[in-house]
């Protein structure tokens, strides 16, 4: 598995609030490899977006992947990610930490914001986790 495309969503009801995890991973013909949809207990949705992408990463990793592409609608944590945006909320700082870490143990990787209709099975993943 060198090269994977991964849908990530964090979902908080109430910020903070119940939040959850949602993530798809997928080849690089589209073909589903895995999913995550795991309950968090009570955080904040800029966390439960984070620990959406370090879910997947790891699991990523777990599988062999070199090439990890991210796709998440949480325009903060992908230009967090990106350093557009400095990680001012000490809350965030070790998740953020994290992910660079597990990058690090990738050959290349790309994180991009998109809208949140392109976002749905993850979206649906964490919702489910949030509901069952």
């Amino acid at each position: 598995m060198n090269k994977l495309i991964i849908n990530t969503d964090g979902a908080a009801r109430g910020n903070p609030g119940p939040a959850a995890i949602g993530a798809t991973l997928k080849d690089e013909n589209n073909k589903l490899i895995a999913t995550i949809s795991r309950r968090l207990g009570v955080t904040t949705n800029n966390q439960a977006e984070y620990r959406a992408v370090i879910a997947a990463l790891e699991k990523a990793v777990s599988l062999g992947a070199k090439q990890v592409t991210v796709f998440s609608d949480s325009e903060l944590v992908v230009h967090q990610i990106n350093g557009r945006y400095r990680v001012k909320n000490a809350a965030l700082r070790p998740l953020y930490q994290e992910v660079v870490k597990l990058i690090g143990s990738l050959d290349s990787f790309t994180v991009s914001c998109i809208p949140r209709h392109r976002n749905a099975e993850a979206d649906k993943l964490a919702n489910m986790a949030l509901d069952g």
